[in-house]
């Protein structure tokens, strides 16, 4: 009988590991299916990727740049040639 304490906790040990098993694996599963989802969902969306939205990002940047550029150059040869500036750039 000494012997069926210690038995009975191992046997309840490796079920408690064996069930922490099967947990990680539903678990992994339904992360799985959830992922597959909401890529299936994404894909039929209109939905832009990260990289495809920082290129037009970045294209915007340079755009910005450069019209300040224009800008400031236009008005140089406008106070140059003595032409009242046309009206300022819209503010939002």
């Amino acid at each position: 009988m000494a012997q069926s304490g210690p038995r009975i906790f191992d046997d309840l040990a490796k079920l408690m590991t064996d069930a922490a098993g099967v947990a990680q694996g539903v678990r992994r599963e339904i992360e799985t299916v959830a992922k597959t989802q909401i890529e299936r969902l994404l894909s039929t969306m209109d939905v832009v990727t990260r990289e495809e939205f920082e290129a037009v990002r970045e294209m915007a940047v340079i755009a910005r740049d450069e019209n300040e550029k224009l800008a400031k150059r236009i008005a140089e040869l406008e106070a140059k040639l003595g032409i009242a500036p046309a009206a300022g750039p819209v503010s939002e």
